[in-house]
């Protein structure tokens, strides 16, 4: 096995977990800093969002890692990834519940 390969896959790893944190900590920082909405719950909401993600992103992360390492060590075809579409999802629900927080505010 070509170790590039290995490394390639640790650093989409963190890549995703560096992903993660950036959600974790956008979701600490709405709870703490963002002025509340006239809604009191959206802002609640914005920020669990980003928490969940953070925490499907994190554990997706280590499911993609561990099988596509299991994949490069048999020599199957790698794996199809839905981690894309949960991000892109997440954040796009993320987007338009701060969205409606900021216009009824």
């Amino acid at each position: 096995m070509d170790y590039r390969f290995t490394l390639a896959n640790e650093r989409t790893f963190l890549a995703w977990m560096r992903t993660a944190l950036g959600l974790l900590a956008g979701g600490v920082a709405v709870h703490e800093l963002v002025r509340p909405f006239r809604h009191h719950g959206l802002r609640s909401a914005v920020a669990m969002s980003c928490l969940v993600l953070a925490a499907v992103i994190a554990v997706g992360a280590y499911g993609r890692w561990r099988h596509v390492q299991s994949a490069m060590e048999r020599g199957d075809r790698l794996p199809r990834t839905v981690m894309v579409p949960i991000l892109a999802a997440g954040i796009a629900v993320i987007a338009v519940l701060a969205s409606v927080g900021l216009l009824l505010s």
